[in-house]
């Protein structure tokens, strides 16, 4: 089988691309699970962007100082300029960010931010961006999707990549021919006891990488989220309790009710803090107050987590929930340059699988969905340009 652009993976990163090479290339983009099964699609607190350019400096310094200053500052300048114009493009698609009654956007904080600057949809901002590039792109005539297909290996032609072997639902293996290739195969937390990413997500695409001596980055950058819902089920995905429930007030407290730390303190901190108090009390968890949170805002602004935490049995309007860190993000990866190329000629990495260095050492809160897009934008456009 041939085709112009093999795509793999379905998560923001994976669709966007899609939607921003030409329609007349076949694109043919396969994904592991189901197309809802992506950790784009479970992203709750929402999508940084540069609101407006007085705010630019301190998202730069920011965004830096979580990264313990360890980030690739070409990257950070190009994701924060890039951001009003991926704003203007998820609006087109249909993407409802959350707007006050004069429909003007609302803006919410998180943790190490020094100013709101964070878009959201109530407290499911990843699905609802990402269901619309998906509608978005089962919409093109031009493209195969196929879902529970994985990718085995790439095909390689010298330092050229010209494919790749697949499995098909079936369990059978073909090789696709592709012009280029673009791995989107998300991260690594199905390689973790406990974390918040699905179970299917095992760095399918750093390891077929390796085995081809192609660079990469930071392996050792992995971001452990300080707030998941605690559970007796250790075979359960870990359910993440967003940054911006802290961001708009929450308090965490130890064994005895006593508040213990600083609740926006940048994630790889504030988890130390938390099992430092865990280690201290002779517990599993701390607890994390929604209470404080004004009661219509609780509403509103996070039914998914009311929701979810009502049917493990908690009651957020009455109770304290008990919260544990578990693995939720992956700054290393795939070392890919600015326009997402690896380096391997035709081969190209986005979203959480690459690392261009945009997140340093540690990610700040909800940089990655805006990463993801807009560096899938860079390289579908490079794509685009060379191809013509």
């Amino acid at each position: 089988m041939k085709t112009d652009i093999l795509i793999v993976g379905s998560g923001c990163s994976g669709l966007y691309a899609v939607l921003n090479l030409p329609e007349e290339l076949d694109i043919m983009l396969i994904t592991k699970s189901d197309f809802e099964s992506s950790d784009s699609f479970l992203a709750q607190g929402g999508m940084c962007t540069l609101k407006d350019p007085s705010d630019y400096d301190s998202f730069f310094e920011d965004t830096l100082k979580a990264g313990h200053y360890e980030n690739d500052q070409k990257s950070v300048e190009i994701m924060i300029k890039s951001s009003p114009d991926v704003v203007k493009d998820l609006v087109k698609y249909g993407v409802s960010f959350t707007r006050d009654e004069n429909g003007d956007f609302v803006y919410t904080r998180e943790g190490a931010h020094a100013h709101h600057r964070i878009l959201f949809h109530e407290d499911i901002t990843g699905k609802e961006i990402t269901s619309h590039l998906l509608d978005a792109v089962k919409k093109l005539k031009n493209v195969r999707m196929y879902e529970y297909t994985t990718l085995l290996d790439i095909l390689c032609d010298g330092s050229k990549c010209r494919g790749g072997i697949i499995r098909w639902s079936d369990g059978r293996e073909e090789q696709i021919e592709a012009d280029y290739v673009i791995l989107a195969t998300g991260g690594i937390g199905g390689t973790y006891k406990h974390s918040t990413n699905f179970k299917h997500l095992t760095g399918d695409g750093v390891e077929i990488a390796r085995r081809h001596n192609i660079e990469l980055k930071n392996l050792d950058y992995v971001q452990i989220h300080p707030t998941t819902l605690y559970s007796d089920n250790e075979e359960e995905r870990s359910f993440l309790i967003s940054e911006s429930v802290r961001g708009e007030g929450a308090r965490l407290y130890d064994k005895n009710m006593n508040r213990f730390v600083d609740e926006l303190l940048p994630r790889d901190l504030l988890t130390q803090e938390i099992y430092k108090q865990m280690e201290k009390d002779g517990t599993d968890f701390v607890w994390e107050d929604l209470r404080t949170i004004p009661h219509d805002e609780l509403i509103n602004h996070f039914p998914n987590i009311i929701e979810h935490c009502s049917q493990a049995g908690y009651d957020v309007f009455h109770e304290c929930i008990p919260i544990v860190p578990a693995q939720h993000y992956f700054m290393g990866g795939i070392m890919v340059n600015h326009n997402s190329k690896t380096s391997m000629d035709h081969l190209y990495a986005v979203g959480e699988t690459a690392c261009n260095g945009v997140h340093g050492k540690n990610r700040l809160a909800s940089n990655s969905l805006l990463e993801s897009l807009v560096f899938a934008k860079r390289a579908a456009k490079e794509i685009a340009d060379e191809r013509r």
